[in-house]
């Protein structure tokens, strides 16, 4: 029997480490079929992350998933492809799902203002952020990926190698994501199209006037619970019973005498019910905790951001002109003068288009946090993964600091609000895109594709899924309504808040400031303090949805004693489970557009008056099928 090759990585410097498929060896690689593959997987991932993102405030990583339906569509239906193929068809479709978790993160908050900007201005921004950030960090990759092997993991990058290294010897577990999307697609369509049972069925607690409790019966929840943990989700849903059975409760309590209204409330608050307390009053307090917790995470983070910036810029300087690039394949590199001519052209196009309106200050500043912040992300995410990448937390930075300077130059008033968020948003998305584009480059490196190939699939893929992820972001808001019930978008809620607080002076800060002392409470319990503001700002229906992710994890944990085994086992559930956010996620995209055209296919079922308890069956009857799933699943262990 044929030993299997491996990549052999561990303990070889960069300079030194032999690819999977060698630097002399040419094999397709930039194809038609692997470019159109990967534009559908970006615009698929871009479009279902989106609605994931301002429905539970995270997106999941596309990588591992697109990289295994490429391995799907290229070896099962056109039986032929390359690993090379593979890689530029995931790369191209993981741009989607950056552009969608930088763009959902930001842009919201013009419509929460009620300026709604055209299509092609929110197409335009996509577009030149996610450029950006490919082009800026370009010049840090043989620092970051090769002269830095050894101390940059990128876990999902290599993650994603080991598993295109795996579909092409044989293994493909292209299946388990397709019956995840068949699956999630089809439970979201019987839920939120025909209505057969209820997407978010909620109780009062007796004798707790104020209190709620709910879920939200959502396919991507599920799925999103399980992918990042018990932990991560647990500590989500104990910020939501924070906000929903404690603080909820108290706000009702020693309200419930008063005959005047507390702002912002226009309404006493002894006729309020939890969903207008949670919404009045909550979503202050939770967008605090939000800030302050985005604050410590960069605090924190800071040592590592500084030192790795530090580090870069060193690193940058040693190589030039010592250092000369040998004319090899997996060496090449799109040329510096392409890149700073686009910087050149995306400085002066923001500068001076009216529908950016941001000036040339705005640019200038644009420039210089895109350039620090893309140089952060993308060694950060080489230590602690994109995943735990603290985007929040710079652009927050980066808002804030540029409302500043716009006011201290005396820009102030609505324009001004308007400019700082474009400027913010552009830093943003730059953010997100660096950030994957390291990832991808690092499992090019990896897999011995061609960088400058990567680099023009990044750009491919940012312009694929920036001209659907507006569209998207315009039908959802048309059809629910950013920083309601439906879609809370709380990242974008927070940048409007925070922008206009800063701005205008109409914040209400003592409840800010009440969620900040939250997370500072939280931060020195040893709490995830990101996480659990979350938890505290999002609906409690949506965290007890992930936490029943979590929970299925923990018991997929318990019951398995293998290791091997178990980390097979978990492998096999993150592809289930992404399968079921990204149909579910795009069902919903579907339905939204639905009802954007006012076309309503529901029959509505109430289960003669027990709609709430039969949704939520549904939804643990779910869960519970992925779990026997996932325990009858056959796994290879070594």
């Amino acid at each position: 029997m044929e030993e299997r090759k491996k990549l052999n990585y561990l303990n070889v410097s960069g300079e030194d480490y032999v690819p999977y498929i060698s630097a002399d060896k040419v094999i397709p690689e930039f194809t038609i079929t692997a470019i159109a593959i990967g534009v559908f997987l970006a615009i698929l991932f871009g479009a279902a992350d989106a609605y994931l993102g301002m429905k539970a405030g995270l997106t999941v990583s596309a990588s591992i998933p697109a990289a295994v339906m490429s391995m799907g569509v290229l070896k099962g239906i056109f039986r032929r492809g390359t690993i090379l193929e593979n890689t530029i068809a995931q790369t191209i479709a993981s741009a989607g799902e950056a552009i969608a978790s930088g763009v959902i993160f930001t842009l919201p908050a013009l419509f929460i203002w009620g300026y709604n900007p055209g299509l092609l201005e929110l197409n335009t921004m996509a577009l030149l952020g996610g450029i950006l950030g490919v082009v800026l960090m370009v010049p840090l990759r043989k620092l970051l990926i090769v002269n830095e092997h050894h101390n940059l993991p990128y876990p999902e990058g290599t993650a994603c190698a080991e598993v295109l290294v795996a579909g092409d010897q044989g293994g493909s577990s292209a299946k388990t994501v397709f019956w995840g999307i068949g699956i999630g697609a089809l439970y979201q369509f019987l839920m939120d199209g025909l209505g057969l049972w209820n997407e978010s069925p909620d109780w009062g607690i007796p004798g707790l006037k104020g209190a709620g409790i709910g879920f939200d019966t959502l396919p991507a929840l599920l799925g999103v619970g399980f992918i990042i943990g018990p932990k991560a989700s647990f500590y989500m849903f104990a910020g939501g019973i924070l906000s929903w059975l404690v603080l909820m409760p108290l706000i009702s309590y020693f309200g419930s005498g008063l005959t005047t209204p507390i702002y912002p409330s226009t309404v006493p608050i002894a006729q309020m019910g939890y969903w207008a307390l949670w919404s009045t009053y909550i979503r202050y307090v939770g967008a605090g905790a939000v800030a302050v917790g985005g604050f410590i995470t960069l605090i924190r983070s800071l040592p590592t951001i500084l030192g790795s910036f530090d580090a870069t810029i060193k690193g940058l300087s040693k190589n030039k002109g010592t250092n000369v690039v040998k004319d090899i394949r997996t060496q090449r590199d799109t040329p510096f003068l392409i890149l700073l001519i686009i910087v050149g052209i995306i400085f002066f196009y923001t500068a001076l288009t009216p529908q950016f309106n941001i000036g040339f200050l705005g640019s200038f500043l644009m420039l210089i946090f895109a350039f620090f912040f893309t140089t952060v992300s993308s060694r950060i995410v080489g230590i602690i993964g994109s995943s735990s990448n603290p985007v929040s937390g710079m652009t927050i930075g980066t808002i804030i600091l540029v409302a500043v300077i716009f006011r201290l130059c005396g820009w102030v008033g609505d324009t001004a609000m308007v400019a700082t968020l474009i400027t913010g948003a552009l830093v943003c998305i730059s953010i997100c895109v660096a950030g994957d584009t390291s990832q991808d480059l690092k499992t090019a490196f990896l897999v011995g594709g061609t960088p400058r190939a990567q680099q023009y699939g990044m750009i491919i893929g940012a312009v694929a899924s920036s001209f659907v992820i507006g569209s998207v972001l315009v039908m959802l808001g048309h059809a629910y309504g950013f920083g309601t019930k439906d879609l809370p978008a709380p990242q974008a809620m927070l940048m409007a808040l925070i922008i206009k607080g800063v701005i205008g002076g109409t914040m209400p800060w003592a409840l800010v400031a009440i969620g900040g002392f939250v997370a500072i409470a939280a931060e020195l319990l040893g709490i995830s303090v990101l996480a659990f503001a979350v938890g505290m700002y999002l609906p409690i229906p949506t965290s007890a949805a992930i936490a029943t992710g979590g929970f299925l994890h923990l018991i997929l944990s318990k019951t398995v004693n293998n290791k091997e085994k178990l980390r097979a086992k978990i492998e096999e559930g993150v592809l289930l489970n992404s399968g079921l956010i990204a149909g579910g996620s795009l069902m919903g995209v579907i339905l939204a557009f639905l009802v954007y055209e006012n076309i309503n296919i529901s029959v509505n079922f109430t289960w003669g008056g027990f709609v709430n308890p039969i949704s939520l069956l549904f939804y643990f009857l779910l869960a519970i099928g992925v779990y026997v799933y996932l325990m009858n699943k056959k796994v290879e262990v070594e």
